[in-house]
């Protein structure tokens, strides 16, 4: 799909503003009317009468099993808690919200479990009109009642994903038999769409039960396509297909979900988990490793042809991969320590050694995408984002940033004699062999690893050999899923893997991402502790632009803090999914603009002989 979202017409939205003051309050109620779908700017691409997704095969057949694999183990089923290790794939497959994604716009809506959405011009409000046929897996209806319930408790109650909306929220409200408002708090243009993305849960359920504190066998039931039929605790969960499935017929759900069972198996780690996929266990794997992927599939169900190795290329940010460093702790609230880090990670030759320098790095947060800060100095729009705080920024900012290259040679001499020079910058010097401070404390910290992700480990000690060179003493910990979960969640680490996807439509999410409130708010992704009054600000910015330009400058001003703080150590984009898979198991020859993601493999794959 050609990248056109960043060319509506632009609009005078001064103008508009004093008109409305002029005419009074009431004019926004009079332009509001209820449409099938939404876009953050400009209006939906598919009309109200389209017949299906444009990169959905809408004649797929439905039947069939798919197995598919995850490391580690789980020991909750209910992903909307901030308690328990969780399948990730159930909440994109048995719940579903008032208003579902089209992959190939960056942010537009389209009704799901809401026949209709209204909004004023400035969207200080919305409403939702639920669809008469909703039903739950149960049979029972989706209520307005079910929708109420539903935001309060996942807004108190339920996992930090869904805390922001909820605050911005002044009131929720049933105004007609099927039709909750959303009034808001705050001026921002995106939550008209956010609050059509929470998951539905049944409030029937719950009554007398305790929803933070649920327990592995309260199933939370939803209305999506698939409900939990079986499950061993740790070992596999096994999903059904719904055949009174009350959505078959939309046309938005049209030729998706069509596999009749889905079963999800865990594995000690990821070498565990490939011989099971080679050995004909699992279905459908995820290679992130271009090196093996193409050297390491000559096995026989291979060569032979009963595995095939699909390509998904797509146009999302490279996003931010590596490891990330824990500012709450000392060395890593040094900017200069962390640069330092940054410049010993020898990123050329760890590259070509582990992916044979197949796959391109992160350069940032937004990279591979128009969203991504641009070369050189801060100009226009992005640079006048930027002055207010120009006292305070990071070197980089302004001036631009770019990561700093090895020779690509083992010894990487260069590298580390900067690295060097900026230790001693931070006050850090080498005696007796080891990097100390002032005070003569050695510099020591641990990297904290899942034990399930191989990779990650033979990135750390290619890492820690040229750390070690420099006087630092640095061990790599290793734990399972579990606890690895529970100590990054709380912040316990002082470097670890971190992993976070960014989108083609940045919104209210990046408040949870990097915000100043998240640093200090346990279960968040903020895992570096970022707390920047200026990456506030260009989140501000982005959420409140009337125009899709206005959110261009706002999000490139804000890669552009992200990258110059110097909060991770990046590794490699991937700018190609790849999916291995039984030949019998096939997807549409559309490929969305997102490519291949949770939500698009299994949902729109199908099975065939």
């Amino acid at each position: 799909m050609a990248w056109d979202y960043f060319q509506f017409k632009r609009v005078n939205f001064a103008a508009i503003s004093a008109i409305l003051l002029a005419v009074g309050p009431g004019v926004n109620q009079a332009q509001a009317e209820p449409q099938h779908g939404i876009a953050m700017y400009g209006q939906p691409a598919l009309p109200p009468d389209f017949v299906a997704l444009p990169h959905a095969n809408r004649d797929a057949p439905k039947g069939g099993a798919l197995t598919l694999a995850n490391t580690g183990s789980y020991d909750s089923l209910n992903p909307y808690i901030q308690k328990g290790n969780v399948p990730w794939q159930l909440r994109f497959l048995t719940h579903e919200s008032l208003m579902g994604r089209n992959r190939g716009e960056p942010f537009a809506l389209y009704g799901l479990l809401a026949e209709s959405i209204e909004v004023p011009d400035d969207r200080s409000w919305v409403e939702f009109t639920l669809r008469p046929e909703a039903r739950f897996s149960d049979g029972s209806p989706v209520t307005v009642e079910d929708v109420l319930w539903s935001y309060e408790t996942l807004g108190t109650e339920g996992h930090g994903r869904y805390r922001s909306l909820w605050g911005q929220i002044e009131s929720l409200e049933q105004v007609g038999p099927a039709t909750i408002r959303f009034t808001f708090n705050t001026d921002n243009r995106e939550l008209a769409l956010l609050a059509g993305m929470r998951p539905i849960l049944q409030k029937a359920q719950w009554e007398g039960k305790s929803f933070a504190d649920a327990a592995l066998a309260d199933v939370p039931i939803g209305s999506g396509a698939y409900v939990v039929s079986d499950y061993e605790a740790a070992r596999d969960v096994v999903l059904t297909r719904n055949p009174d499935y009350w959505g078959k017929d939309l046309p938005f759900m049209r030729g998706t979900f069509n596999f009749d069972e889905i079963t999800i198996d865990f594995y000690g780690d990821g070498d565990v988990e490939f011989e099971a996929f080679k050995a004909g266990d699992v279905s459908a794997i995820r290679e992130f490793n271009a090196e093996k992927w193409a050297n390491g599939y000559d096995f026989p169900r291979a060569t032979s042809g009963e595995i095939v190795q699909s390509e998904i290329a797509h146009k999302k940010p490279s996003g931010i991969t590596g490891f990330v460093m824990n500012t709450r702790r000392a060395p890593f609230d040094d900017w200069r320590v962390r640069e330092a880090l940054i410049t010993a990670f020898n990123f050329e030759y760890i590259n070509d050694t582990l992916t044979g320098g197949a796959q391109p790095r992160i350069t940032s947060y937004f990279s591979n995408s128009p969203l991504s800060m641009q070369p050189g100095p801060a100009k226009g729009a992005v640079a006048d984002l930027l002055a207010p705080f120009k006292d305070t920024l990071l070197p980089g900012v302004l001036e631009g940033y770019t990561l700093p290259q090895s020779d690509g040679s083992l010894r990487n001499r260069a590298g580390l004699r900067r690295a060097l020079g900026l230790f001693e910058d931070a006050g850090w010097t080498t005696k007796d062999g080891k990097l100390r401070n002032a005070n003569g404390e050695a510099m020591t910290f641990t990297i904290l690893l899942n034990q399930q992700r191989t990779e990650d480990r033979a990135i750390a000690d290619l890492y820690t050999q040229a750390l070690s060179g420099l006087g630092i003493d640095v061990k790599s910990e290793m734990v399972d899923g579990a606890q690895f979960t529970a100590r990054t969640g709380a912040f316990d680490f002082d470097m670890t893997y971190h992993r976070r996807a960014m989108s083609l439509s940045p919104g209210n999410e990046q408040y949870f991402y990097w915000g100043s409130e998240a640093a200090d708010t346990e279960g968040t992704p903020n895992l570096m502790g970022a707390a920047d009054p200026a990456i506030d600000a260009m989140i501000d910015a982005m959420l409140t632009a009337r125009t899709a330009d206005e959110s261009l400058a706002a999000t490139r001003a804000l890669d552009r803090l992200l990258i110059s703080g110097r909060y991770v150590v990046p590794f490699w984009q991937f700018t190609t999914g790849r999916v291995a898979h039984v030949k019998e198991v096939h997807f549409p020859d559309v490929i969305p603009l997102y490519g291949d993601g949770a939500d698009w493999m299994p949902q729109f794959w199908w099975y065939e002989e």
